[in-house]
């Protein structure tokens, strides 16, 4: 095993639960996801000011979603060209000037470029953030460091919006000022803490050439039996999810049964709090057991629920039924909140992860950029059922690609 380096050394994450891990990983997740959510019940009203109807008022949404996309391969490259450091932090004060912009912007073509670089300094941040623990971290605390980050952000988003709904009964775009604020103060210790972690250098130009990876030679492997199917169970995956996450099963529900505002505030406030604790335990259960022991049965929970609603769509069952569907979902996909990050952290090259992570993180923007698009059109092409039975086979897909084309990287044993 290769020697750590002294910028490794410096920033080794000791236990899951250090005073590190705390200050560095679930804190700046935490703040981060705390300020989005603050701002977030915001967005919609400040769009709806400039006088604009539902339709170009939701374009606010795909902006934010547009600058992740585009944002995600020239990220991978900064990454690895310049190190993990600067971006980390430019990410969070990007954020901070788009946030601050928002508030101050004087037209809605100004608030969509705002929410776009808004939506580029999101995955800034996030892909520096997975490169440094797949840089530095030990394997077998890989899952619980992912689902810890990501569970904290659940916490973030479940506190966030009442917040935001307060602060915008004094000024509308205070929310934003709070989200800008928020923004900077959830870097501060890491700072003062974390040094860079790329593996040997602190910038691409100071690789010796028998440790670079070209990219082509990146894409190259990347075309592998093996990371293809790991690939293509990321587009299934980030499908199936696009729709369990979007909102999707809101909207459905608002639809199908015309539940109002009260309900689905009750729904989606429920499924934040069952699925925090489940997304904890399924990041013990990929270190302790493996991760494809623990997400491929997670993703045929997700099918036998999508085809439970398929079914409950087909049949005209009760809204009491279509809740009960939509609990199972939620659960069922918190057992894969942060896997495929995981997984795609434990199989990325050490002297590529930046890369690696930029042209991932595109197949997974893409994927659930269209799945909400999607699953709108089947419903009202074909019906409801069958746009629930289309992404039950997706779920399906990814479960099987996991299963039969990746390789476990972790094996049953004890948690270091």
């Amino acid at each position: 095993m290769a020697k750590p380096t002294d910028s490794q050394k410096d920033i080794e994450p000791g236990g899951v639960l250090s005073s590190f891990q705390l200050l560095t990983l679930y804190l700046p997740g935490f703040v981060l996801a705390l300020g989005y959510s603050i701002a977030t019940p915001a967005i919609p009203v400040l769009a709806k000011s400039f006088d604009t109807g539902f339709g170009v008022a939701s374009l606010v949404i795909v902006a934010y979603a547009v600058g992740e996309l585009l944002a995600a391969v020239p990220t991978g490259f900064v990454v690895d060209h310049l190190g993990r450091r600067p971006i980390l932090f430019a990410g969070p004060i990007l954020t901070a000037a788009a946030s601050c912009m928002t508030a101050l912007a004087h037209s809605f073509p100004e608030l969509l470029l705002y929410r776009f670089i808004g939506g580029i300094a999101n995955e800034m941040w996030r892909q520096a953030r997975l490169a440094i623990i797949a840089d530095v971290s030990k394997t077998r605390q890989r899952g619980r460091q992912m689902s810890g980050m990501v569970g904290t952000e659940g916490a973030g988003r479940l506190l966030g919006p009442a917040l935001g709904g307060l602060l915008a009964t004094w000024s509308l775009r205070l929310p934003f000022f709070a989200h800008g604020a928020l923004a900077l103060l959830a870097i501060v210790p890491s700072f003062f803490m974390m040094r860079e972690s790329a593996p040997g250098q602190r910038a691409a130009s100071d690789r010796k050439d028998e440790d670079r990876l070209s990219t082509r030679a990146l894409l190259a492997m990347m075309l592998d039996r093996r990371y293809l199917g790991f690939f293509t169970a990321q587009f299934f995956a980030s499908m199936t999810r696009g729709v369990l996450w979007g909102g999707t099963l809101l909207l459905d529900v608002t639809y199908a049964y015309g539940a109002g505002a009260q309900l689905l505030g009750g729904l989606a406030t429920a499924s934040s709090i069952i699925g925090i604790p489940i997304t904890l335990l399924s990041g013990y259960l990929m270190d302790r057991f493996g991760r494809k022991t623990t997400m491929v049965p997670a993703f045929v929970l997700i099918f036998i629920g999508l085809v439970y609603l398929a079914s409950s769509a087909q049949w005209q069952w009760s809204l009491a039924v279509f809740i009960g569907g939509f609990v199972w979902l939620q659960c069922a996909s918190s057992l894969t909140s942060g896997s495929m990050q995981v997984l795609g952290s434990d199989m990325a090259p050490a002297v590529a992860r930046g890369r690696f992570f930029g042209f991932w993180r595109l197949i997974g923007q893409i994927a659930g950029l269209i799945s909400p698009a999607l699953f709108a059109l089947v419903a009202e092409r074909v019906s409801y059922s069958a746009a629930f039975a289309f992404f039950a086979i997706c779920s399906l897909a990814t479960a099987a690609l996991l299963a039969f084309s990746v390789r476990e990287t972790v094996g049953p044993g004890k948690l270091q």
